[in-house]
């Protein structure tokens, strides 16, 4: 990978049930010798893992905090703390607002009334606005929010002039739209695969949906993620091309592609 590229890992694919042998929404994304991770879902860390060291990470960042997106936070905390590889300084987790309350009330459940510090002591945790910039490293991100059933941001990642856009969790969105405009890689989650039943408010796209906000994006490549046993990947496909003519993948955990 050339200095100013950009290439995502998708350490996990799947949905709040995990498909059998998979993790849920995790998201190694390199460039320009910077290292985030979006996401980090049940199975995520354990996966991530046997690709990446801990001390090699600048970041980790969560769009939102439901547990198939943030919950591997722990056994991350566990190995900073209590590893073999150590890092010299606090891993920076971006929370989104308000997330650092959710976060800390989860850990106080099964905590000592000594361990205060739980957290804190590897982690520099910090909440991002939405509303502004986010430079990590070489990476700038900028957020849109999604239509979700708690609040929740898409993540525009650029590096030179390359562009990676991820949906997080969404129903068919404008905001979400506008932000992966003209994107090299837009990562989408297809819950719904061939078009599943949602709530009201609504909180996930179909398969079809998802190809439908690519195609008004002008996206240059769909990653289909996020997406349960339901659906095989040739369904999916199937969906996404009624309405994208552009070139379709869908995710596996594993899948790596250079943005």
């Amino acid at each position: 990978m050339s200095g100013q590229a950009l290439q995502l890992r998708v350490v996990g694919s799947s949905s709040s049930i995990p498909r059998p042998n998979r993790a849920s929404s995790t998201y190694v994304v390199q460039g320009a010798g910077t290292t985030i991770v979006l996401d980090l879902g049940m199975g995520g860390f354990a996966a991530m893992r046997a690709h990446l060291s801990v001390d090699r990470l600048d970041a980790v960042l969560i769009t939102h905090m439901h547990a198939d997106h943030f919950l591997d936070v722990i056994p991350l905390r566990y190995a900073l703390r209590y590893g073999t590889v150590r890092r010299a300084d606090r891993l920076p987790l971006w929370l989104p607002p308000g997330g650092t309350f959710v976060l800390r009330s989860l850990c106080s459940a099964f905590l000592r009334e000594t361990e205060d510090e739980f957290l804190d002591t590897v982690f520099q945790i910090r909440e991002y606005d939405p509303h502004r910039p986010l430079q990590i490293g070489a990476l700038s991100l900028t957020f849109a929010p999604t239509v979700h059933y708690i609040p929740a941001y898409a993540v525009r990642v650029v590096c030179g002039e390359r562009t990676f856009v991820y949906s997080a969790d969404t129903a068919p969105c404008d905001d979400v739209v506008r932000l992966a405009r003209d994107a090299h890689l837009f990562c989408c989650e297809a819950t719904l695969g061939l078009g599943g039943e949602d709530g009201e408010p609504r909180g996930h796209c179909s398969a079809e949906e998802a190809a439908v906000m690519a195609q008004r994006a002008g996206v240059g490549v769909l990653l289909l993620s996020h997406y349960g046993d339901e659906w095989t990947p040739e369904q999916l496909l199937e969906g996404a091309s009624r309405a994208f003519t552009g070139t379709t993948i869908v995710a596996d955990d594993g899948t790596t592609l250079d943005v």
